[in-house]
């Protein structure tokens, strides 16, 4: 008997044993959603009971795609969009706050687990954790959080994913994809009553489909528990990351429609590419006193990198450590007011060198080390103190109010070219962010409820330099504030979730960031932004058969970002539409759930045009996407179970731009690279088993 027999016979041997198990999924066994809980940290214990918009994110949800990319589960959340030019190449945006930032993400706090993911100079970066050590995602829309510093955009939170079950468990997975995309991660956990231990490893890599666009990450994952009594325990957590990718960079417009492939022509003469190492580690204690609970973290956070670029080659060391206590309890007997109280410290320490790159005299092989170019330094500090407290006014109604209050100041010093060396500081002295919030329900399954909260954006160090390299003292934070109103509603024996909120911020103080080189750019406060709009969700399951279930779902944003007031290098751009930020998102899906285990779920994601420069003359286009998978979970023996899949992304090979570059300038005869290609279409196919004693 061959292979495929053998194989078969398998198949058919683990379908029997799965039926004859009756493994049921969640959906089929309740026919009913489940109450979404929120992370501990939050004054309210459930998505329902919070006065505020916050995205939610799954771990199902995170495995409806290649469990390579977050992108595509961030972007099902309405009023969020995650632009991604590559792996290693994201903007988040949410509301349209961060839109217009050149590269990278900032405006928006991240977190992991306790430990901050978001640098000392506003960067976030998510995309170094791996998919499947995450448990879900939380993402807060707006300042509407006094506990994460009140930014703009929000917070993101990314609870790590910590086996509580007693025992061992081991699991494998495997995912293969087109252009030679492999990732493979294997993982151990062991729970006793006192303690847990989990560790994992992961490797990624592709060929990718652009010229110069080659990717490989791996990286190892310790987290667990120590000491766990019923009112105590330390958590660990420990994260190693090595990363290196090939840059194609954005393309103009004539090479986005007729050589989407294409790199940029000096990053692939160049063969340009970032690489680093990542260390992040942290400790937290827990512990429960009468009506009071104390949460205290410190954590750590080193980075290596290296990025040849055409222009030059960028080297830069940064080490960032803090730590953050939190206390919560009751002010009565009768558990009608409740607090949160607490700060936050953080430092990092960032080195920064640049060197000539010899690439155009070493023959075609690429990026070549000269002189060194420039040196600085930078130390980033900032105090968050922070208090959210909970009046139950009634059975029906609630109040919540909140404070945070910052501190951040940096030092910088201007080490090379000694013609601009300098040593100075910055301080933007005490900035308070209020927040109140009225939440009425109207029946146990439903809540209404209004917000206004304040929340502000520091600049990062190198928008407030001048040409020369000095600190222009005159920039000032972002800060604006949001009103709010939404309601969330459990319908039909709480089978369906329906979510809305309206919301209108208005920010001062624009920070602009004008470029004036291929790595240079100046921030000046140039006017305000207005963001409105509406952002609607709902999830519907039902079981319309014995054996088959089906969960539809849809999120859709409806914005209105403009130019209140924006007047930049003379030029008057107000009442124009906000750059990088599209008015209409929506995204829409269903999943067939069946009683042995097999799935099918399809998805599907509309982004409206964009303007893509401040004059509004140049767009973006909307675009469409179709998703498909197609897999079955089945147990073949006890404790072992296993999950095979099959998917496809981009069904219909759209022509897009997954990302772009806002205000992009054309330097001599080149036209400007406003894009990043999106991926055409792609396969993959999955496999990963899990055995527990």
């Amino acid at each position: 008997m061959g292979f495929k027999h053998y194989f078969i016979s398998f198949l058919l041997f683990a379908f029997a044993e799965n039926i004859s198990a009756q493994t049921k999924t969640d959906t089929i066994q309740k026919n009913q959603l489940e109450e979404i809980l929120i992370s501990s940290l939050h004054i309210n214990d459930s998505l329902l009971n919070a006065p505020a918009s916050i995205g939610i994110v799954s771990e199902k949800d995170l495995q409806r795609n290649n469990n390579a990319d977050i992108t595509t589960a961030i972007n099902r959340i309405s009023g969020v969009l995650m632009q991604s030019g590559s792996y290693n190449t994201n903007r988040i945006s949410v509301r349209g706050i961060g839109a217009r930032t050149p590269f990278g993400t900032n405006k928006i706090r991240a977190f992991y687990g306790n430990i901050p993911l978001t640098s000392g100079d506003s960067e976030t970066t998510i995309e170094d954790i791996d998919v499947e050590n995450i448990d879900h995602v939380e993402i807060i829309k707006g300042p509407l959080s006094s506990l994460y510093g009140a930014g703009l955009g929000g917070a993101i939170l990314l609870t790590p994913k910590i086996s509580e079950d007693f025992g061992d468990k081991t699991k494998i997975s495997s995912t293969f994809g087109s252009y030679n995309l492999a990732k493979n991660t294997i993982g151990y956990s062991h729970s006793q009553k006192s303690y847990t231990f989990n560790i994992s490893y992961h490797k990624l890599a592709t060929d990718g489909w652009r010229e110069n666009s080659a990717y490989k990450r791996e990286g190892f994952t310790l987290a667990g528990a120590l000491f766990r009594k019923k009112k105590s325990k330390l958590t660990y957590f420990g994260n190693y990351t090595y990363m290196k990718a090939y840059i194609a960079s954005s393309i103009d417009k004539n090479n986005f429609y007729n050589n989407p492939r294409s790199a940029a022509f000096t990053w692939k003469s160049a063969k340009g590419f970032e690489q680093y190492d990542a260390y992040l580690g942290g400790l937290a204690y827990e512990y429960g006193f009468s009506k009071i609970k104390n949460v205290t973290s410190i954590f750590v956070n080193h980075k290596e990198s290296d990025e040849p670029r055409p222009f030059n080659i960028l080297k830069q060391n940064t080490t960032a450590f803090g730590a953050r206590t939190q206390f919560s309890g009751y002010f009565d007997s009768k558990n009608k007011n409740s607090f949160i109280a607490g700060m936050e410290y953080f430092r990092d320490n960032f080195k920064g060198r640049t060197f000539e790159n010899l690439y155009q005299t070493n023959n075609g092989l690429g990026s070549a080390q000269g002189n060194q170019l420039t040196e600085v330094f930078q130390n980033r500090t900032f105090y968050n103190v922070f208090a959210q407290f909970r009046s139950l006014l009634s059975k029906q109604f609630e109040i919540q109010t909140g404070i945070n209050i910052n501190k951040t100041k940096f030092d910088f010093e201007n080490v090379m070219p000694s013609e601009n060396a300098s040593n100075q500081k910055s301080d933007y002295g005490a900035i308070v962010s209020p927040q109140i919030s009225l939440l009425y329900k109207p029946g146990n399954l439903q809540t209404i409820y209004a917000s206004v909260s304040r929340g502000f954006s520091t600049p990062a160090i190198e928008e407030t330099l001048n040409v020369d390299g000095t600190i222009n003292t005159n920039i000032k934070p972002e800060n604006g504030y949001n009103i709010e109103v939404g309601g969330k509603f459990y319908f039909l024996s709480k089978t369906l979730f329906t979510e809305i909120a309206l919301y209108r911020m208005e920010i001062k103080d624009l920070l602009v960031a004008q470029r004036v080189g291929d790595d240079q750019y100046v921030g000046v406060n140039a006017g305000k932004t207005l963001h409105q709009g509406v952002e609607f969700s709902v999830n519907y399951t039902t079981k319309i058969h014995r054996l088959f279930a089906v969960n539809p779902y849809l999120t859709a944003s409806i914005g209105d970002f403009t130019f209140k007031k924006f007047v930049n290098n003379d030029i008057d751009y107000s009442g124009n539409e906000l750059t990088g930020v599209p008015k209409n998102k929506v995204n829409a899906g269903v999943v067939f759930n069946t009683d042995f285990g097999v799935y099918l779920l399809a998805d599907f994601q509309f982004v409206d045009q964009m303007p893509i420069n401040d004059a509004n003359s140049v767009y973006n286009n909307a675009y469409r996407i179709w998703n498909a998978k197609m897999g079955w979970r089945f147990n073949f023996h006890k404790g072992f179970t296993s999950h095979i899949a099959v998917g496809i992304n981009n069904i219909s090979d759209e022509r897009y731009a997954s990302m772009v570059l806002v205000n992009a300038t054309a330097f001599g005869n080149a036209t400007p690279r406003f894009y990043y290609p999106g991926l055409p279409v792609n396969y993959y196919a999955q496999l990963s088993f899990a055995y527990s004693l």
